[in-house]
């Protein structure tokens, strides 16, 4: 939903812009690339919107413009590289999941999730119902319609999550884990309750966010497995090279000191 809003947004701006630059009555023939390029430059704040509306618009112009006979290459339309942002683990994790547990309880077991079964919050977690545990809730298994990947996701529960499921099933699997009926709460529910903790917290650092408790349970598989499949796998990353590059956004030293040049 949040991709399709994104499209609608971008197709306002492209109005906007062939009004103004008076291309709107223009055969669509007469289209070039630079145009394109012309229009993310002038409507894209920074480089990651600049990305985003290059892509948007890719998508919405390429087959209506191949259907009429036109072809153009977007790839010519070199973008500004963003910086890459170095996603940093939470030091004392013990300390920050009490403080938020004495806060709310859905949001402490929401970031109990995230952390310990990597699980993304704002969808995967906030939708559970107890029908994606097993019988005994050892496992949770999420269907490719639930995950960002399409991919189907089987994980492990650790005993702590167990404990806190078990606490809340009244017998319904049908229900939702947090809401404890059968509708979950809506998307911004966790980031909502995020938003309340940061201004109540003082253990917070800047810019940590509900995705810190992912990172942080990233950095712990891969310095435990020192394998990119398996972090590939608990993640529920669609592809190996979606994991590695979102390695390379955590704070993990993957070249130890001795793997260095030195001076004889």
């Amino acid at each position: 939903s949040s991709y399709k809003n994104d499209l609608i947004y971008s197709e306002r701006l492209w109005d906007t812009y062939t009004q103004s630059k008076s291309l709107a009555d223009k055969p669509i023939k007469e289209m070039k690339v630079k145009m394109v390029r012309d229009f993310i430059f002038e409507y894209s704040p920074s480089p990651a919107s600049m990305a985003n509306l290059k892509r948007n618009i890719s998508a919405l112009l390429k087959d209506e413009l191949e259907s009429n006979g036109v072809v153009l290459n977007f790839s010519r339309i070199k973008l500004p590289k963003t910086p890459q942002q170095l996603h940093k683990p939470i030091p004392d994790i013990g300390a920050l999941l009490r403080d938020i547990n004495a806060f709310n309880g859905n949001l402490h077991l929401c970031c109990l999730m995230t952390y310990t079964m990597l699980l993304r919050p704002h969808r995967e977690v906030r939708c559970l119902s107890f029908g994606d545990f097993d019988k005994d809730f050892t496992q949770v298994s999420l269907s490719g319609a639930k995950v960002k990947s399409k991919r189907n996701r089987v994980l492990p529960v650790p005993e702590v999550i167990r404990a806190e499921v078990l606490k809340r099933f009244s017998g319904n699997r049908k229900d939702n884990v947090f809401t404890l009926n059968e509708a979950p709460y809506n998307k911004d529910y966790f980031k909502t309750l995020w938003s309340r903790y940061k201004r109540h917290s003082h253990l917070l650092k800047k810019d940590q966010t509900l995705y810190s408790f992912r990172h942080t349970g990233a950095i712990q598989v891969f310095e435990k497995t020192g394998s990119l499949q398996k972090l590939q796998q608990v993640m529920g990353h669609s592809d190996m090279k979606v994991s590695l590059s979102y390695l390379r956004g955590l704070n993990v030293i993957n070249v130890n000191v001795e793997d260095l040049p030195k001076i004889y």
